[in-house]
């Protein structure tokens, strides 16, 4: 099992001091990816779309005046800073950027990190900010989402690439560097939903869900059991063996602090209550086939948040193998 936290990319916290310290601590206590979050502008009004709390609200604690560093460009500098871990987009909102350039950026910083790249890619959920960057149709999001991976792939992996799609056509070009990494660098496809398991399956090498999405939620035990039953289900539909589709997960992160949480399901809420239970929820998802396993430990101030990387790797990690 491999363990990793958000990057600070908004809020008081996204400066270049704090960011490194907490790329370095991380690095320092043992976490091996380090992960950064997608927006390019926060709209001034947003609708109740957000798919990760009930309200559909979406919290601009960390992101008051739309302050958000954009995560390509602060995966080269996180690279730059740390020497092991592998950084990855959690997500990179795969329409708001054309496709060529981004498979040239990840493809330049992939050879920048010496191989330590891993791309995490969404369909999105706001519509106020595809209008804003003028993105392809919201509407059509997963078309172009599925369209665009496709056009990663055969720029990182074709010596002589070509692609006539519904979005994008090219032909008569080199593409160089290729990525470090062979064939290319992990894709792993975030969301919960249906087509969301669908892509990952067909798409991705690994499925890369948030445990609280109120719609789908995957906080609990039984609940998480059920998910692996389907997207297993869904590799077979794709005639893909499911054991060649890793699985990743990102949690809310409580402490260990012995007090339990109740999901709606009347489960206790995974990765929450005391250090032994949260070792035994780490154990049963390593028995389910997840791999890896990313929390968000930011906090108001630097200080506390490196309090929250080190106390986790002493009081879980270092307890795990």
């Amino acid at each position: 099992m491999e363990f990793g936290f958000n990057i600070p990319n908004g809020g008081a916290l996204a400066n270049n001091e704090s960011i490194v310290a907490i790329a370095r601590k991380g690095e320092d206590c043992g976490y091996s990816l380090l992960a950064i979050p997608d927006h390019i502008i926060i709209p001034r009004s947003i609708g109740d779309n957000y798919p990760y709390s009930a309200d559909g609200k979406l919290n601009f604690s960390t992101l008051a005046g739309g302050m958000c560093l954009e995560p390509l460009a602060m995966m080269a500098a996180v690279a730059a800073q740390t020497k092991k871990a592998r950084i990855l987009t959690s997500v990179m909102v795969v329409p708001y950027r054309e496709p060529m350039l981004t498979a040239k950026l990840i493809s330049t910083i992939d050879h920048l990190s010496g191989g330590r790249t891993i791309l995490g890619c969404g369909a999105g959920w706001m519509p106020e900010e595809f209008d804003a960057v003028e993105a392809p149709p919201f509407e059509e999001r997963g078309k172009v989402t599925d369209e665009y991976i496709d056009i990663y792939k055969e720029l990182w992996t074709n010596d002589e690439p070509q692609f006539h799609g519904n979005y994008r056509k090219f032909s008569n070009i080199y593409f160089s560097p290729k990525p470090i990494q062979t064939p290319h660098p992990p894709i792993w496809i975030g969301g919960e939903s249906k087509p969301a398991m669908r892509r990952a399956a067909k798409r991705g090498d690994a499925w890369f869900p948030i445990g609280c999405n109120p719609k789908h939620p995957l906080d609990t035990m039984p609940r998480w059991r059920a998910a692996v039953a389907t997207i297993r289900s869904i590799c077979d539909l794709e005639a893909r063996d499911p054991d060649t589709l890793e699985l990743a997960y990102w949690s809310v992160w409580t402490a260990a602090t012995g007090d339990s949480i109740k999901a709606n399901d009347g489960e206790r809420m995974m990765l929450t209550g005391s250090a032994d239970a949260i070792l035994d929820d780490i154990g049963k998802l390593k028995e389910l086939g997840v791999s890896k396993l990313l929390f968000n430990f930011l906090a108001e101030t630097e200080n506390e948040t490196l309090d929250r990387i080190q106390a986790f790797s002493e009081d879980i990690l270092s307890k795990t193998s």
